[in-house]
């Protein structure tokens, strides 16, 4: 999916004359996506245990609302704010976990539910009206950036953001040690490696496209402070599903579901702490969206939860549950990001956008459960 991320990102810069890849677009990329992207970590649990939820894009509306009322009407102070309305988001995620986990409502039927009510609240809490603006302190979570200390560096008669050179090179140096680690390690332990060749080739391309989008960041205003919030989010959850007893359960749930139980995991407890994760999640992207639009508005998040659903199936996820990594849904997410952004400069209606993204979306499904069948037999 990276190759392929590339290749499109490529392809939409020839056909763009360049455009999609000026550092005040690609920028613009990362920001326009973000929410979208935060939904589509929660979302990969979801997938992961073979189901998904339908209610996040309502939650979205109904969270920027309370952010907006407790700001804009009672003049609170936006870090509150922020926290009470994750706190918010937990409590939407666990009253749907109860009933998907507990009481066994399949989990369509309970975000379907959830979708409705959410944005029903949406509208009673802004009585179908915006509300805004925020404090500039709140607006900077989703359209900031990252101060640099040290004034800016000239490289070849270009101004670059020195802050995000510096982190180019820290990033690149962590690629190369950790690729080399994990080759080594692999060889001490005799395993299937990939031939010197291809491996060098995978390194190079990783390194190039870290240079790449550091180089169009720091041509700009150096690098987003959403950026580093979903930074950290992936290598947070990265880490939870590869490397702690929690994210093995949810992937043995998803895999099976019966044997899982039997072997002694608490799938309930499982189900119902995905599904709070995607409330605090899904409140995460409410806070970001608003911060952005610098209103709230009781038709955000609309159709926001078929894009992280999407982002899921084409980064990788499986509709059957218990295969999906958190990087293929990021990818996933930009793959879509892209197709939007580069259509939308080329002139494609939005009518023509739908059809092709639903076809990608289609094409997605179909090779995983093709792939899936190859494996059966």
């Amino acid at each position: 999916m990276i190759i392929a991320l590339a290749s499109l990102m490529i392809l939409f810069s020839f056909l763009t004359n360049g455009v999609l890849m000026t550092p005040i677009n690609l920028t613009n990329l990362i920001l326009q996506n973000s929410y979208i992207l935060i939904l589509a970590v929660g979302m990969l649990l979801c997938t992961l245990t073979g189901n998904v939820d339908l209610s996040v894009g309502s939650a979205v509306a109904l969270i920027g609302g309370v952010a907006a009322v407790m700001m804009a009407d009672f003049g609170m102070n936006p870090f509150l704010a922020v926290i009470i309305s994750l706190l918010a988001g937990c409590v939407i995620g666990a009253w749907q976990g109860f009933w998907v986990a507990f009481i066994k409502v399949p989990a369509f039927i309970v975000t379907l539910a959830g979708m409705l009510i959410f944005r029903g609240f949406a509208l009673v809490l802004l009585k179908g009206t915006s509300k805004g603006p925020f404090p500039e302190i709140f607006q900077a979570i989703a359209s900031g950036f990252i101060a640099d200390p040290f004034g800016g560096i000239t490289i070849f008669g270009k101004r670059l953001h020195a802050l995000t050179v510096l982190i180019c090179v820290v990033l690149c140096a962590a690629v190369l040690w950790g690729e080399i680690w994990k080759r080594r390690k692999q060889v001490k332990l005799n395993f299937d490696v990939l031939p010197f060749e291809i491996w060098l080739v995978k390194v190079i391309f990783l390194v190039a496209v870290i240079i790449s989008f550091s180089t169009v960041f720091a041509l700009y205003k150096g690098i987003p402070n959403i950026l580093i919030l979903l930074g950290a989010l992936v290598a947070v959850y990265h880490f939870i599903t590869v490397k702690t007893i929690a994210g093995r359960h949810v992937y043995a749930v998803g895999g099976n579901a019966k044997a899982a139980k039997l072997s002694g995991i608490k799938t309930e407890w499982v189900m119902f702490w995905v599904y709070t994760n995607m409330g605090l999640l899904a409140a995460l992207a409410g806070i970001v969206f608003a911060a952005r639009l610098n209103v709230a508005t009781p038709k955000a998040g609309n159709m926001f939860e078929l894009d992280a659903i999407a982002a899921c199936y084409i980064g990788g996820s499986s509709v059957t549950g218990g295969v999906g990594t958190v990087i293929g849904a990021i990818v996933g997410g930009l793959f879509m990001g892209v197709l939007n952004n580069g259509m939308s400069i080329m002139g494609v209606g939005i009518d023509w956008q739908q059809v092709i993204k639903g076809l990608v979306l289609l094409g997605a499904v179909a090779f995983d459960l093709y792939s899936k069948s190859r494996k059966d037999k």
